[in-house]
């Protein structure tokens, strides 16, 4: 199979995340919030060095992502299995997180630098989800307005569907 050259900055950049994958175990890739919406980031190298999905945050401070992602990295590559719905209170105090797996629809948009690593996007990615401060998720009705738009469900349907809101999940 012949693969096409890489332009300099993506082979920069694809060298940048092969190298962060085996000094750290995964490259954390930021997204700056922009006019179309929130700021976001992603892994890549975590399903190459551990058979670990991707994962995304979105809408979460700079600061705070990288960190969650970070974590769910190693404790995944250690052998924890994350389940679509549940609830895990130990990542942040005070405040749980939940997974769900991202549709294929939306790899291009929110892994775009990982298929560097998987040209044919062939990886499995999940999303950590993270609720507002005083506890609501994004499908809620009661969720603060836009807050379904800041941090959207990267589902087909754009709400949870590997779970059931309030009855299987959160």
């Amino acid at each position: 199979m012949k693969t096409e050259a890489l332009a300099p900055e993506e082979q920069a950049l694809q060298d940048w995340i092969v190298a962060e994958g085996e000094r750290r175990g995964n490259a954390v890739i930021q997204v700056p919030a922009d006019d179309e919406g929130a700021g976001y980031c992603f892994t890549a190298c975590a399903w190459a060095m551990h058979e670990v999905p991707e994962a995304v945050v979105i809408g979460l401070p700079d600061h705070v992502g990288p960190v969650l992602l970070d974590a769910y990295v190693d404790r995944a590559a250690a052998g924890e299995r994350f389940e679509f719905g549940k609830l895990y209170q130990d990542f942040f105090e005070g405040l749980p997180v939940t997974f769900e797996k991202v549709a294929l629809g939306h790899y291009a948009e929110y892994f775009g630098s990982a298929f560097l690593i998987y040209p044919e996007g062939d990886f499995p990615a999940v999303q950590i989800i993270v609720p507002t401060p005083d506890g609501k998720w994004p499908w809620d009705p009661d969720a603060p307005e836009g807050f379904m738009t800041w941090q959207h469900v990267l589902t087909e349907s754009g709400d949870p569907e590997s779970w059931t809101p309030g009855v299987t999940g959160p």
